[in-house]
This record gives structure tokens, sequence and C-alpha cells, in this order.
């Protein structure tokens, strides 16, 4: 009770919102391509529910691990181009899953700071020593490596989810090939977005299997269902499957929802205008909030945080918005670090032009008013 207490104290309480996406416009969404509500993925979904039902009845290893299932590994290995890859049902199960079945007693894992909560949990779980180094701070984690025997696992998110920020991608695969580590990004937020294909920032930047062995991507955000994947060798799936612990003793993500994923990777490649627009979208909002001094944080992706600082000012900020016509979350401590609270605003294709231009205008009123 006192923490309850000390939360709402420090203006760092949540609460759930039940959304109307009727009578909002949602700014704070990371269904980036405005898939989950596409007609062809909804109806992908409804027929498989036809032949599979609603639920897939248990683990992959039991009796869970459907057709559906199983061609959509073979695609995502396919858009990735990797040997396999393997399906988990959160993005959280496959990130701690796979950090725990790679690194144990006796191995390193160093995370940039910034990194993802799943990843972090990881790495703190693993009983490996566990090393953070400061956020894309290159030269710090080198020093780190240099310092450390055995095996090594260095993990990165490829988007930061609350910076929207990238990780320096180029500098961490010749680190870690050249002190003999293995690599592993968490591309959830670049799947679909970023790349001629949407093959996220490892397409962008032209890099292979070998310079990132381990990649991870979340079929939640770009692609508009639920669910996440590992993608890598043979042998990497093998021993994900042999001994992932958040794989082997979970009930399988439905065959459903499994098939409509299939429908939105296809829409994601073919697609090309989604990211088009969505970029334009974030070029129009860079543009506009400069031109107003809107304080924002540096950031080519969708995610484009305006720093506010304080916690209560961030909620009170979030909750005009939200009597606005807009639904935009403030992110506090301990999401983000203390006095770094901030309005984690992001696009999506499904959005208008007259929608971001009608933001700039109230976020602008009310940055006024505050300062």
């Amino acid at each position: 009770m006192n923490q309850l207490f000390a939360l709402k104290s420090q203006g760092l309480y949540r609460s759930r919102r039940i959304i109307d996406d009727e009578t909002v416009v949602n700014f704070c969404s990371n269904d980036y391509l405005g898939l989950a509500k596409n007609e062809t993925v909804v109806m992908a979904f409804k027929n498989a529910v036809d032949i599979y039902g609603v639920g897939s009845g248990s683990a992959h290893l039991i009796c869970g691990h459907s057709k559906a299932h199983h061609l959509l590994e073979e695609e995502l290995a396919e858009f990735t181009q990797r040997e396999r890859a393997l399906l988990f049902s959160t993005g959280y199960m496959a990130n701690v899953g796979t950090i725990n079945a790679l690194a144990g007693k006796g191995d390193y894992v160093f995370e940039d700071k910034l990194n993802h909560a799943s990843l972090l949990d990881g790495g703190l779980s693993s009983g490996a020593t566990f090393k953070r180094y400061s956020h894309a701070d290159v030269t710090r984690l080198e020093q780190l490596l240099n310092n450390s025997s055995g095996q090594k696992l260095v993990v990165t998110d490829g988007v930061f989810s609350m910076d929207g920020d990238v990780a320096p991608l180029l500098k961490l695969v010749n680190l870690t090939q050249k002190n003999s580590a293995l690599l592993m990004v968490d591309d959830a937020h670049g799947f679909g977005v970023l790349g001629k294909t949407g093959g996220g920032l490892i397409e962008q930047l032209n890099l292979n299997a070998n310079d990132v062995p381990i990649l991870m991507g979340t079929l939640g955000k770009a692609f508009g269902t639920f669910g996440a994947f590992i993608a890598g060798s043979e042998t990497l799936i093998e021993t994900l499957i042999q001994t992932a612990r958040t794989y082997i003793y979970t009930t399988a993500l439905p065959p459903a929802i499994a098939e409509a994923t299939r429908a939105s990777l296809k829409i994601i490649i073919q697609e090309t205008w989604r990211r088009e627009k969505l970029q334009s979208l974030i070029t129009q909002f860079k543009t506009g909030a400069a031109q107003l001094n809107l304080p924002l944080m540096p950031s080519d992706s969708p995610i484009q945080p305006m720093l506010i600082g304080d916690s209560f000012h961030a909620t009170k900020m979030s909750e005009q918005l939200l009597e606005a016509g807009f639904l935009v979350s403030a992110i506090r401590p301990p999401t983000v670090p203390k006095n770094k609270a901030r309005l984690r605003i992001t696009f999506s294709a499904s959005h208008k032009s007259e929608d971001v231009s009608r933001l700039l205008e109230t976020l602008h009123k009310l940055h006024t008013l505050e300062n």
C-alpha cells in the first residue's frame, strides 16, 4: 500500500484506459503501417478461424504447431534471409528465452542501458555476468569486451522504443566480430518500417546473417497482429527449440494469428507506399515541430518523443491532448530515466496529413501555455 501511495505522490502511477478509436486519433500505437484493421489481414484471420478455431490448444512441441505456424516460419526466414525462424508467443518470451538459452554461468552478456525491459530481464535472469554500457557508447562496450573472457553475447535494440533513435549497428558488427562475440538485435520497431522491403534496420544497412546472427522481431507492431520470432541459423533455431523454456513451456499463438500475419507480411513487402506515406508524415511532423520550437528528441523513426521532463507535467499534457481528441501516452520513470518524462508520439500510415497538422497546432498551444 505504501508503494502505491509513493507512486501516486511522484506522478508515476499507471492507469489503464479503455480505448475508443472512433472518438480520438491514436498517436501512441505501434501499428506503424496501419495493418491491424486491414481488410485483407482481417479476412485471413476470419477464414483461418473457420479452419483452426480460435486457439492452438497446446505448446508447439505437443500438438500446437500447425501448418499455418510452419508456413509463417518459413516465410519469415525467407524475408529475413536466414536459414530458419522460430515463432514465440510474445516478444518478451522471445527475448528472455533466447538470452537464457544462449548465455549462462561463466558467460558474459553486454547490453545498451536503454534496451527494452525484456532484453534487460533476459540478461539479469541468465546467470551470466551481466554488464550494461551507456546508450550507444561503443567505446565503453569495447572496454568491457576487452576485459572479459569466455563466451560473449552483445544485445541491443535496433530502433529504441522510447527514444526512437537507432543503434550504432555497423560499429557493433565490427566490434563483435573483432572480439568473437555473438550479436543479438531486437528490431521490433524496425521491421516493416525500415529497408526497401521492410526488412528493418539490418536490410537498411545492407547487413547479413553473418553480421547479425541472432535477429528478433515482433508481429504486434508494423505487422499489425501478435507474437514474435527469432531468425538465424539452423543451429540457433534448433538450440532454442530444445532449450528455450519460454518456447517449450507455453501455448503456441493461435494459428489464425499466424495466417493473418502471413497476409500482412505480403502487404509489407508489396505495398511500399505505406512506408513512403509513413515517412512523409514523419517529415511533416518534424518540420512543423522545428518551426514551432517543440522539444522533440532526435529521431527519424515513427517514434517521435517530445521531452517534457516532469512526470506530472507529462501526464497533464497527455490528459489535455485526450480532451482535444488525441491519444498520446505520457512515458515516465522507470520506463525512462528520472526527469526524462515525455510524450511518446508515434505515427502510422493510417494517419492523415490533416491529423498531423491538428496535432502540431494542439501541441504548440499546450506547450506555449506551460511555458
